[in-house]
């Protein structure tokens, strides 16, 4: 059975192949309704432990990830798991390094490296991907990245 987001829910990216993922700011109170299956942390230190699975990303604020190739197998990851669980992608403050992750899944879903932030602004929050080098690592990112 698969359980996803409501469509409708606070955060709820829903990406061009339909697949829903939350992004959200860790700094905010956790959503009412269902918890993630799934989530990836997206910090400069390891996040607190949660009830459900996750991974964490070393990825300081307003900077770019430590690992850009785990990064980028992470993402693939989130993903594809995001077919059949609730997956998170969250930051502290769920704009600047979760819009850049979820901008990347947009291309990995398909939508070109050029037209990924616009689509994230535009279907996630206007203000996702908020430096000029997280914008840079998206129009480069490669749906190969991270591949085996």
């Amino acid at each position: 059975m698969t359980a996803t987001w409501a469509p409708t829910a606070s955060g709820v990216l829903r990406l061009p192949s339909g697949r829903l993922i939350r992004g959200r700011g860790l700094r905010h109170p956790l959503p009412e309704g269902p918890t993630p299956d799934f989530a990836l942390y997206l910090l400069g230190k390891e996040p607190p432990a949660v009830d459900w699975q996750s991974q964490w990303i070393h990825w300081p604020d307003f900077r770019l990830p430590k690992d850009r190739r785990a990064t980028a197998t992470a993402l693939r990851e989130a993903l594809e798991r995001s077919e059949k669980e609730r997956v998170e992608i969250a930051c502290g403050g769920g704009l600047g390094r979760t819009g850049t992750a979820l901008a990347c899944m947009a291309v990995l879903d398909d939508v070109p490296s050029t037209e990924a932030v616009a689509y994230v602004r535009e279907h996630y929050a206007p203000r996702a991907v908020e430096t000029p080098w997280q914008k840079r690592f998206v129009r480069r990112f490669a749906p190969a990245q991270g591949a085996e």
